[in-house]
């Protein structure tokens, strides 16, 4: 027994009837480099950990006590969508939840389990949300996505648990069955479908809601030919044939995504170019111009048309970008951001930028800290010399992760050398570090050794030299006298004034040398960094 149950017509959409066209003309075996792009993956990438924590703050709040033990979490970990163990999951958040222990309960296990509650600062953010789900213009925005989204789907129906797919993109409330579909009995009802599940049914159809973005933009009469605007990210290459087919599909006639388009072949580019109509108008219609994969080939599977929906995310990068980041993937419209910034404005995207800059937030007491931060204290580093080396390691591995390659094998295989290649460099600084230490300590060792055997040498002469005839004390008297008293070739002679400039000079000789064998050794780290063969990179 099917899931979903397919309606062969809708009673209430318009039928249009264009001419029944059979063409195909996308080469198929024409090969569609795939490249990342940057800014559209950091805006899934930042909105990694968003979800679970939005589902954790609600479960709490749902508690009489604002409190719960963190044991709960681990029962629903799949429902809450946490993805790692629930207990360091909180833990990396403690600027979002207080984990404490509850007082004044005699006894029992209650007593030694930790609980969980919301910090201040959530809370705050969530009374304003709270507050814009209750406006009346908030409300009513909402109403017009849900009911423009049962307008594409053909039978003017949807069930219940696939609505549940999209409330989150759709920014519905959680008890938006309770609360916004009673309040507009004219848009919607919910009715029990044919296999017992419950549904979203339209009332009435409107002509005023059924008019698509690009036809809103481009103001042309039906039928005629409407291009999509498309942007391919940074190194994507285009062969010639798909270029002309590029061209040649742009030209084809703009058929609306809310008509009724059973009549196209489902192998013909005008099917092609309505299904992109489709999915362009769904992911305008919802408020982060995003949605998960799944949630897209949900929909097609439940109106039949899921293989055109596949071949449009797999023909259309310029339009539709698919992220592969966050262990999913994710459909991103690129004509919804501009370098990596949505384009409208939303309050309900201004609510959870908040959340996440609370996620991000740094503790006081050093609890939530920054993996470079991590090490830095972890390894206890007070070397200037040290620290430059780590700031230039920092540097060239954002300026590989900022590279693009054409797949996730390359992605995965680059960064395995390039932990490989700061661990052989780590070892490197070590090995440099002792040896500079050891060329201090010998050259020290040297300088001592050599001014104790001068001072010993002139200091003490011999008993011979002591003990010689008067003739010979003053030949040395009168040398002496002519090197002008000050030492000469005979500094420490005793009853003579040591020169300090002879001492001066080997030290500064000295600590010349050691200063240029350490520039020596922090330019060949960094040059071994930076010599790393380049990546292979499409302009």
């Amino acid at each position: 027994m099917p899931l979903f149950h397919i309606p062969s017509r809708s009673v209430l959409k318009p039928h249009h009837h264009h001419r029944h066209i059979i063409r195909r003309t996308f080469i198929d075996t024409t090969t569609i480099n795939w490249v990342r792009d940057r800014g559209l993956d950091h805006v899934v990438e930042r909105e990694k950990n968003l979800r679970p924590i939005i589902n954790i703050k609600n479960l709490i709040k749902s508690e009489p006590s604002k409190s719960l033990p963190i044991s709960i979490l681990t029962k629903s970990r799949h429902s809450l969508q946490i993805p790692t163990r629930p207990v360091n999951f909180v833990r990396q958040f403690p600027s979002i939840f207080e984990e404490f222990l509850p007082g004044g309960i005699p006894g029992g296990i209650a007593s030694v389990q930790p609980h969980l509650r919301l910090t201040p600062q959530l809370l705050d953010i969530d009374s304003k949300e709270h507050l814009m789900y209750q406006s009346h213009s908030y409300t009513h925005q909402a109403a017009d996505r849900l009911f423009k989204m049962l307008m594409l789907v053909r039978c003017n129906r949807l069930p219940l648990n696939l609505i549940e797919l999209f409330k989150w993109d759709l920014g519905l409330p959680e008890d938006y069955v309770e609360t916004i579909v009673p309040e507009f009995p004219d848009y919607f009802k919910v009715a029990v479908g044919k296999y017992g599940l419950l549904e979203l049914e339209m009332v009435c159809w409107s002509d005023e809601l059924a008019t698509s973005v690009m036809e809103k933009k481009n103001k042309a009469a039906k039928g005629m030919p409407v291009a999509f605007p498309m942007q391919f990210s940074r190194g994507f290459e285009m062969d010639k044939k798909m270029k002309k087919w590029i061209d040649e599909w742009q030209k084809l006639p703009y058929v609306s995504p809310y008509e009724n388009a059973a009549h196209l072949s489902s192998q013909s580019d005008e099917s092609d170019k309505w299904a992109v109509a489709v999915l362009h108008e769904l992911l305008h219609i919802l408020v982060p111009k995003k949605t998960d994969r799944e949630n897209i080939l949900a929909l097609g599977e439940y109106l039949g048309i899921r293989s055109r929906f596949k071949r449009a995310l797999l023909h259309h990068p310029g339009i539709l970008h698919v992220s592969s980041k966050n262990r999913t993937y994710t459909v991103v419209l690129r004509e919804g951001y501009k370098r990596g910034a949505i384009i409208e404005n939303h309050p309900l995207m201004d609510i959870r930028n908040e959340y996440i800059h609370l996620m991000n937030a740094v503790k006081e007491d050093g609890k939530g800290v920054s993996p470079r931060e991590k090490r830095k204290r972890k390894k206890g580093v007070e070397d200037p010399i040290r620290e430059d080396i780590d700031e230039d390691d920092d540097e060239n591995e954002e300026e590989e992760g900022y590279l693009c390659d054409s797949s996730d094998a390359e992605v995965e295989h680059d960064e395995v050398d390039s932990e490989d290649n700061e661990e052989e460099d780590e070892d490197d600084d070590e090995d440099e570090e002792e040896s500079m230490s050891n060329i201090w300590m010998n050259d020290a060792n040297t300088r001592g050794r050599r001014a104790r055997k001068s001072n010993f040498d002139v200091m003490t002469p011999s008993r011979n030299a002591g003990r010689g005839s008067s003739g010979q004390k003053r030949a040395w008297k009168s040398d002496n006298a002519e090197r002008g008293g000050s030492g000469g070739q005979y500094p420490g002679r005793r009853g003579e004034r040591v020169s300090p400039d002879t001492s001066r000079t080997t030290q500064s000789d000295v600590r010349h040398n050691v200063r240029q064998n350490t520039t020596e050794g922090s330019n060949l780290s960094r040059s071994r960094v930076r010599s790393s063969p380049d990546k292979k990179t499409y302009i």
